[in-house]
């Protein structure tokens, strides 16, 4: 027992405390390629074993101490910590649940094996069987008795994901994310709890028939989005990834299914900020014989019950913020919201003509208004003004009253037939759901169809629903009277999980290809390339031929003058696209102030916001505030550009990492 009781406490990993450089790196991987030569020639080579009998995990056996103390268990995972001490050591090992203790003597799996041990790596895989105890310092661990090298890691792991810097890193490998943070690997166990749980509240306390719909259709329908195009070479067909599975879905309906659901990837051709990716996980159920208001009861139940099964109370917490989920939730009209943010009334309004002009009155562009109808003013408006005014869609919130002209698919409210039977419910001024007492009149859906298809042929909405005569068909067949809800089921786990941007709960979120490295996976051609191959490659060789700038100044400007604008280095915590515009990104920024500062910057068109959030910019920072899109944009962030072939090229001014938030230039 002296051996055991000796320096036994568990200690920091045996990683780098300090970022160490490329070469460094590079050195450490050839001695890993180098130790697995030598497993190989001795024949130990570890990428031939094939299976290990796993019977217990890391957090079982913290749990169940008192029935395993000293019984034997078979264990395997990953080396992340290791603590050498002569002829005994302490490694970690973390599996799929959680790390443990184990302790490894030369005496225990004899002197031959220890040597061979003594040269595993961390990020190296075990296969571990020993007795379970408990050190002197309390802490439970497993006695060694067998030690099983079953995968050998040729990468040095991080010590730790920091800061901004990393998280495209992250993201990009999130098999590393997963090893290297707990609370990620929670956020997607919490992941498949929650979707587990809203399949069961609709199977179970609502009867529903999970089913399965075409992914790749001629006709992308059910939703006012742009869709990714493809093209079917044998068939010699034009075909789209879905946008929506609405449309199917109800024809089931018709078909006498009486309660559906699918819950599945979804695909729009659209931008990217914290709660849009391209790629995203929908629900969608319908309800024959059930009305608006039933559908609401099926989003308040799922969304309670999933946040009670996930974090065990009905109140999330998110981001500051808490929001308690338990139903009923409130209510309010379209046109009543627009008209308590804005103070534009428009139950006083009947016309479009009347309409534009408040809507101009109030300071909306007269370009925009000139085709737009009440409904579709009203609409705009509440978009606008009413989402992002604070605290006013915290909710949860079902939001009523959709004009006719933004619901296609949705059944015209008897009482008022310029507004349609739908809502869409708000948690955190986030849309998470959207539902309708699903039209089914075939006569009014093919004149709605018209409109929209009309609407993409001019180019006046490209987002526009198109004609789907096979549905109206369906219709024609007899659709009874159906509720339907979609809901974004990603916007509902970040939520729950206290995660701030979509790419934190999708596994593999979409990433802007880099450049310098593999275009194929976005990876450097490190471990998965034979060292041979690890050579330096030519520089990129930039043709500037082409390349047209405008002339320079040729008035001085005194020294004193220019010396008035403050020039400073600022890091981008976050980086968002700005509703309703096409070229607007709003910039939150550290510069070094210790308060953040906002600058909108009309660059969309050439970056994407997820690729500058942790970049280094140069920003103007005493001009006055500017207001755009309602926003106050506090300074300007400058970029470089040029023509190239009749065509403008801009690109922002980036700096080296190393430069601190609020650097000045000089």
């Amino acid at each position: 027992m002296s051996e055991e009781n000796r320096n036994n406490q568990p200690q920091e990993a045996e990683v780098q405390e300090t970022e160490i450089t490329e070469e460094e790196l590079s050195e450490q991987r050839q001695i890993r390629r180098e130790k697995l030569k030598k497993l190989q020639e001795a024949g130990r080579n570890p990428f031939i074993e094939e299976k290990w009998d796993v019977d217990n995990y890391s957090q079982d056996i913290k749990d169940n101490f008192e029935s395993l103390e000293g019984k034997e268990v078979s264990i395997a995972g990953r080396i992340m910590a290791k603590r050498g001490m002569g002829k005994a050591s302490f490694i970690d090992i973390q599996d799929k649940q959680d790390r443990i203790q184990v302790y490894v003597r030369q005496d225990g799996i004899t002197p031959e094996e220890y040597e061979w041990f003594k040269t595993y790596d961390i990020g190296d895989i075990l296969g571990i069987k020993g007795e379970v105890f408990k050190t002197r310092h309390g802490e439970i661990s497993v006695k060694a008795h067998e030690v099983k090298l079953l995968s050998k890691s040729l990468q040095v792991l991080p010590d730790k994901w920091h800061g901004l810097k990393d998280t495209d890193l992250r993201y990009r490998q999130r098999y590393v994310d997963l090893i290297m943070n707990k609370d990620v690997r929670d956020t997607f166990v919490k992941r498949a709890a929650i979707i587990k749980e809203i399949k069961r509240v609709l199977e179970e306390d609502f009867g529903y028939l999970e089913v399965d719909t075409p992914i790749l259709t001629t006709i992308a329908g059910g939703a006012n989005a742009r869709p990714f195009n493809t093209h079917h070479n044998t068939l010699d067909l034009d075909m789209k990834l879905r946008i929506s599975n609405e449309l199917y879905l109800k024809r089931l309906i018709v078909g006498g299914l009486d309660r559906v659901y699918e819950m599945g990837k979804m695909f729009r051709n659209e931008g990217m900020d914290r709660n849009h990716n391209p790629e995203f996980t929908s629900m969608e159920c319908y309800m024959a014989y059930a009305n608006m208001e039933d559908v609401m009861n099926v989003l308040e139940q799922i969304v309670y019950k999933a946040a009670m099964k996930a974090n065990g109370t009905p109140i999330i917490e998110y981001q500051g913020k808490q929001f308690d989920v338990t139903p009923p939730w409130n209510r309010i009209d379209m046109a009543e919201a627009v008209k308590k943010i804005t103070g534009v009334d428009f139950s006083t309004i009947e016309t479009d003509e009347e309409a534009r002009k408040a809507a101009a009155d109030y300071g909306m562009e007269n370009e925009e208004l000139k085709d737009w109808t009440r409904g579709k003013i009203i609409a705009e408006m509440f978009e606008e003004y009413c989402e992002d005014a604070p605290g006013f869609m915290d909710g949860p919130i079902f939001v009523t009253g959709h004009p006719v002209e933004i619901s296609p698919l949705a059944k015209r409210d008897p009482e008022d037939p310029r507004i349609t039977r739908r809502f869409e419910a708000y948690i955190n001024g986030w849309e998470i759901a959207n539902a309708f007492s699903e039209l089914n009149d075939p006569i009014d859906q093919y004149e709605r169809f018209k409109i929209q298809q009309a609407q993409l042929d001019n180019g006046t909405d490209d987002e526009a629903h198109p004609m789907d005569e096979d549905f109206v068909n369906a219709l024609e067949v007899g659709l009874p009277p159906t509720g339907g809800l979609g809901i974004g089921v990603d916007r509902i786990i970040m939520l729950i999980t206290n995660a701030p941007s979509i790419r934190d709960v999708i596994l593999f979120p979409t990433m802007k290809s880099l450049d310098g490295v593999n275009k194929k996976n976005d990876v450097n051609n490190t471990a998965s390339e034979a060292p041979e191959k690890n050579v330096k490659t030519e520089s990129e060789k930039i043709d500037f031929s082409k390349v047209k700038v405008e002339p320079l100044f040729e008035e001085f400007v005194d020294f004193d003058t220019f010396s008035k604008s403050d020039f400073r280095a600022v890091k981008v915590k976050e980086c968002v696209a700005v509703p309703k515009s096409k070229k607007l990104l709003q910039f939150t920024l550290d510069d070094g102030t210790g308060t953040d500062r906002t600058i909108l910057s009309g660059i969309h068109a050439y970056y994407e916001p997820e690729e500058l959030v942790g970049k280094t910019l140069i920003a103007i920072t005493n001009l006055p505030p500017r207001a755009m899109m309602g926003i106050d944009s506090c300074g300007m962030l400058l970029s470089a550009i040029h023509e190239e072939e009749g065509e403008e090229k801009l690109h922002l001014l980036m700096v080296d990492d190393h430069i601190p938030a609020g650097a000045k230039l000089y």
